[in-house]
């Protein structure tokens, strides 16, 4: 047997390791051809911390004394992962030892391009109880936020899902007692197949009777052929844009069950296109979605996309019945409490529509609803006629020349005849997105 050979002599186990190496070695060079910086210093807590007060210091233009930055760690650091996760996306106050208020962000969280995207390997994390070593950890100015576990060749990624949750079980372990509580997204690989999926409290983190791990995600391209390879899942994945984009924008906290999401390839692609023809004003589109799809999720993440966008007026989710309106309203508030409120009358459907308020800009409401304001001819607008009263119609004339972004929910039901026309003579400027599982061309 040729001296080279890169296995001779070693055990089983051993083997293994040096392949697990290989990979790691070649995921490492993936990422600095992608632009990240590999830190060989950070191989410890101490070295991590460190670093992350030099990125604080820096985003944040100010000089912590030794004390007040580890009074900051005590502030931050947290057993609760949607607690960091909210921390992590936010604006904070910290205050100083001289009395003063520090307003803070760990991240440049307007714009998330401008981080300082690194890597670390083989980080080992001694806490009381734990003592754990990670294959490859991402940071984003400091901050750990992605966990990629490696196997080699013909071990199951699931074994590395396994070892993850072993870690979080594992008393006083470091996604608990350090900056690993920052944790969003785990990623699995034996460099054949990739899976990653969303961090989460214990109760949302575990296994199944089938030990499968949910939800667990292949990522997948825009025809929805799966991206398995670890290598090109770093190329359409781990980019230092799409990374930061995925964490800001497709990740969804849920307030109701203190849950973090992380959305499905095919609903970021939907929700990208929607935006795009929005900033293109290039006409109207729909989205063909299946039972179970996570539409709802689909049309909230692009509602509160729309929401930050200064030329669109309005963002109006059209449902066609009571039931409905109620049950998609508190999924969308599900997601973000308090972000939709209740429209009881057509008055108040109109009284929102004119508001300037920035927490009416998205609105749910019934096609009936919306289809009496713009009838004249209805018994309420009438009935305002014989009062003297402007009618609704006239009222929402004020929004006529305004960009409105409508999207209808089961759009086969309720994109046809009048209302169609009604909507589209009236709001010439608006944009109609339907959703529908049944589309009739």
């Amino acid at each position: 047997m040729p001296s080279d050979l890169p296995y001779k002599k070693t055990s089983d186990s051993q083997a293994i390791q040096v392949k697990e190496n290989d990979i790691e070695s070649e995921f490492l060079h993936k990422l600095e051809v992608l632009k990240y910086t590999v830190r060989t210093d950070i191989k410890d807590r101490a070295s991590l911390e460190r670093n992350f007060r030099q990125k604080f210091e820096a985003l944040n233009a100010v000089k912590l004394t030794d004390t007040e930055f580890q009074r900051l760690l005590d502030e931050i650091i947290t057993h609760d992962v949607f607690v960091a996760s909210r921390t992590l996306r936010d604006r904070s106050a910290f205050r100083r030892d001289d009395g003063t208020d520090l307003n803070y962000t760990l991240v440049n969280i307007k714009d998330w391009c401008k981080n300082d995207y690194e890597v670390i390997h083989q980080l080992r994390i001694n806490t009381d109880y734990s003592h754990h070593r990670y294959d490859v950890i991402l940071l984003i100015n400091g901050v750990p936020v992605v966990q990629v576990e490696l196997k080699t060749l013909g071990i199951s990624p699931r074994r590395a899902m396994e070892q993850i949750v072993e870690y979080k079980n594992d008393p006083g372990n470091g996604y608990t007692k350090t900056l690993l509580c920052f944790m969003q997204l785990f990623v699995v690989s034996n460099r054949d197949r990739t899976f990653y999926f969303a961090n989460n409290n214990t109760r949302h983190f575990a296994f199944n009777a089938d030990e499968r791990f949910l939800p667990v995600y292949e990522f997948a391209d825009e025809d929805n052929k799966k991206v398995t390879h670890l290598d090109q899942f770093a190329e359409r994945f781990l980019p230092k844009c799409t990374l930061g984009r995925a964490i800001s924008r497709y990740m969804v906290l849920i307030q109701s069950e203190q849950k973090l999401m992380v959305m499905r390839p095919y609903q970021i692609y939907a929700v990208q296109q929607i935006v795009k023809c929005i900033e293109d004003d290039s006409g109207n589109g729909y989205i063909w979605h299946t039972t179970g799809s996570g539409k709802t999720l689909t049309s909230f993440k692009a509602s509160t996309l729309l929401k930050e966008n200064d030329l669109i007026h309005k963002c109006v989710f059209v449902v066609d019945r009571k039931d409905l309106d109620r049950q998609t309203r508190e999924e969308f508030n599900r997601f973000q409490e308090g972000c939709v409120e209740e429209n009881t009358n057509t008055a108040s459907l109109v009284r929102r529509l004119l508001s300037e308020d920035y927490a009416d800009k998205v609105i749910v409401t019934t096609i009936q609803k919306l289809g009496l304001a713009l009838d004249e001819s209805s018994k309420r607008n009438q009935q305002r006629k014989k009062n003297d009263k402007p009618t609704y119609k006239e009222q929402l004339e004020a929004l006529r020349d305004k960009r409105i972004v409508f999207i209808f929910d089961e759009c086969h039901r309720s994109q046809f005849g009048e209302n169609h026309r009604a909507i589209k003579e009236f709001f010439p400027r608006a944009q109609l997105f339907g959703f529908t599982g049944t589309p009739i061309f």
